[in-house]
């Protein structure tokens, strides 16, 4: 493709708009009571908190369309943009709002999200499609690297990245893409399991209230793996699954499993061995009974399934030092669950938790490709409400077609709401004209029609 004449530029059109998407987007806001819920719930003193109603929808608003910092908000107020909304800020003004936050705001804006959640649940009843049968939920954290001396909290993490920790769950069915039940942003040197408890104990109460009723599953990786976080999935009516550390408990227990209870098994796509660096096509796999935390009172002791995974090593003397020969020619994986499904099931269904790895590159694609603030706070919030943003992106994808319900926001992004548009005034009434043949067009038009449904025309 080439250039076919000569082009000169104006920016000087002022009915244009870059993101007409969010008409139906920002309907479906105000249709789920995001701004009455900010109203009712998030309270920041003097004039920076003024109006937190008009801006935290338009910082969501803002991550929606693609602003990854609080410099890129600019982007709400060009063209013919004060046309189609009111509440716009500048971003001078969402930055010194989000400041103005201390902890307990960013626990107020939590609630809000908790709540826009269980609203957009009801207003799009195939957001959670399938969890009246079975949902995951699935708990990880991330460093988001920082530069420079002034980030408060930051600090280096478990990869030795010098950033801040954001922690990650995340609700999904078999049946559709997963949206985002709680985060936390915690300083950088924070353990992957601090405050693990808190975040499951509000995912789960999240999930009853926007409709789940099926098995619940907490999945999580070795990082997760101790007692406070079985405690909450069993609080909270969930099951767990949970990749056991390979102590010399869980070692022991491996060592017992008699040969003949390996079941071989052949992966119909190869997964991928971060330690050896490959892709490993089939494996052998067993199972068997096993006490965990025994290091605790009697009565916090917890009995389950120890399933594990064994692939034949490629290198023995990358075994551990002191492993007998069993070691020395296997490498084990081993998941700690009470998962009522047959063996090869329950460990098939726990590395599905590689889901929130993915949900993760979205963010960091998106909203978290920075933490915009020196202030700590300030960047909790900016996470809180990248959250909203990224459920608030799943649901119009939903809405618009079964191919959008189950992309990445991104995709969702450049095909729905980074649309332009011309603003007319036809009838008393503002109009926008999109592109011709703009190739989702029907998608568009899907999710338009359920948030602004057609008037009828008087007799």
């Amino acid at each position: 493709m080439r250039v076919s004449h000569i082009v000169s530029v104006d920016f000087d059109d002022p009915n244009l708009v870059s993101a007409a998407g969010l008409v139906p987007v920002m309907g479906l806001a105000e249709r789920s009571g995001l701004h009455d819920l900010v109203a009712g719930h998030v309270r920041v003193p003097g004039s920076a908190g003024a109006n937190g109603r008009a801006k935290v929808t338009a910082l969501v608003a803002g991550m929606v369309a693609g602003a990854d910092s609080i410099a890129d908000m600019d982007l709400l107020r060009h063209g013919g943009m004060g046309r189609l909304f009111t509440g716009l800020r500048a971003p001078t003004t969402l930055g010194t709002h989000l400041r103005a936050y201390t902890f307990g705001h960013v626990r107020q804006l939590d609630a809000v999200a908790s709540r826009f959640l269980v609203n957009l649940a009801a207003e799009v009843p195939g957001l959670l499609a399938g969890a009246d049968q079975v949902a995951y939920l699935d708990v990880d954290d991330t460093i988001r690297e920082t530069h420079g001396y002034f980030k408060q909290g930051a600090g280096y993490g478990y990869n030795h990245i010098k950033g801040l920790n954001a922690q990650v769950a995340v609700l999904s069915t078999p049946l559709v893409a997963p949206v985002i039940a709680a985060t936390r942003l915690r300083r950088g040197p924070a353990a992957s399991a601090h405050g693990a408890r808190r975040l499951i104990t509000d995912s789960l109460a999240t999930a009853h209230r926007a409709g789940v009723t099926g098995t619940v599953t907490v999945r999580a990786d070795s990082g997760y793996y101790n007692h406070e976080v079985v405690a909450a999935a069993r609080a909270g009516g969930a099951r767990f699954s949970l990749t056991a550390r390979m102590d010399k408990a869980v070692v022991a227990a491996i060592s017992r499993i008699p040969e003949d209870a390996w079941v071989p098994i052949t992966y119909p796509d190869a997964i991928f061995d971060e330690e050896q660096q490959r892709w490993i096509s089939d494996a052998e796999v067993a199972e068997v009974t096993y006490t965990a935390f025994t290091s605790r009172k009697k009565a916090e002791h917890v009995t389950a399934r120890l399933i594990v995974r064994r692939v034949k090593r490629l290198n023995p003397a990358s075994a551990p030092a002191g492993q007998n020969e069993l070691f020395t020619v296997w490498r084990h994986h081993a998941v700690f669950t009470d998962s009522p499904l047959p063996m090869l099931d329950a460990e098939a269904t726990h590395r599905d938790h590689a889901i929130v790895e993915q949900i993760i590159a979205d963010l960091k694609a998106g909203p978290l490709a920075h933490m915009p603030s020196g202030v700590f706070n300030a960047n909790a919030a900016w996470t809180v409400i990248a959250a909203m943003a990224f459920n608030f992106t799943r649901a119009a994808g939903t809405l618009a077609s079964r191919l959008h319900a189950r992309t990445r926001t991104t995709t969702i992004r450049t095909q729905l709401v980074n649309v332009a548009a011309r603003v007319v005034n036809h009838a008393r009434t503002w109009r926008l004209h999109l592109p011709a043949n703009w190739p989702w067009q029907q998608a568009w038009e899907n999710l338009f029609t359920v948030v602004h449904p057609a008037r009828p025309v008087p007799a």
